[in-house]
């Protein structure tokens, strides 16, 4: 797929960046990019997962075109991730982000863009929000057993043993919060 890209656009990102120096989410920047250019993938971009994968994809591969730019006249560098996007100063060794990044390599590629699918794009939410829960579960069954990552599982099993001997009915503790470490513990240690 060989998509044309307006200059103006890069033009644009790079204002709009010079302007907001602390930075913007992508969410912020692709808002502010529709408000001021809503034709095309633009003015679809909120309609459903895959276009809205479609817009973020092409914001991505012109923020990785306009690093490399930037980069190579030495104007300054992008920091490009979903959280903030923010234009820095330029430093000397900067050129080193470009080698080796394989996330700009996916950006950059359009058969990446071209091969996903609305139902590619489905499975990649689905899976992410899975691994967000599971992440909230961990949390929540290390806050059980009193611990915090990053911790291994010999740690965990140590404050098991020590919580569960502490809250055993046996010993004069509570079933409830014994059953609460029993379920923390199976979470964290599969």
């Amino acid at each position: 797929m060989s998509v044309a890209i307006d200059e103006q656009l890069y033009d644009w990102l790079y204002t709009c960046l010079q302007n907001n120096r602390e930075g913007m989410s992508e969410h912020e920047l692709l808002k502010q990019l529709i408000d001021e250019n809503s034709t095309g993938i633009w003015a679809d971009a909120f309609r459903n997962n895959h276009t809205l994968f479609k817009a973020h994809f092409l914001l991505f591969h012109i923020l990785y075109q306009l690093r490399h730019r930037l980069l190579g006249t030495k104007q300054g560098r992008l920091e490009i991730n979903p959280v903030k996007i923010r234009l820095l100063p330029y430093r000397e060794g900067d050129d080193a982000l470009d080698a080796l990044d394989p996330v700009m390599e996916y950006y950059l590629d359009f058969a990446n863009l071209e091969n996903t699918s609305a139902r590619e794009v489905d499975e990649m939410l689905a899976g992410f929000y899975i691994k967000l829960n599971n992440k909230d579960k961990r949390l929540d069954a290390l806050q059980v057993l009193g611990l915090q990552d990053p911790v291994d599982d010999r740690t965990i099993k140590q404050q098991y043993r020590r919580l569960a001997m502490e809250h055993h009915p046996d010993r004069g503790g509570d079933n409830e919060r014994l059953q609460k470490i029993n379920s923390a513990v199976k979470i964290l240690i599969r």
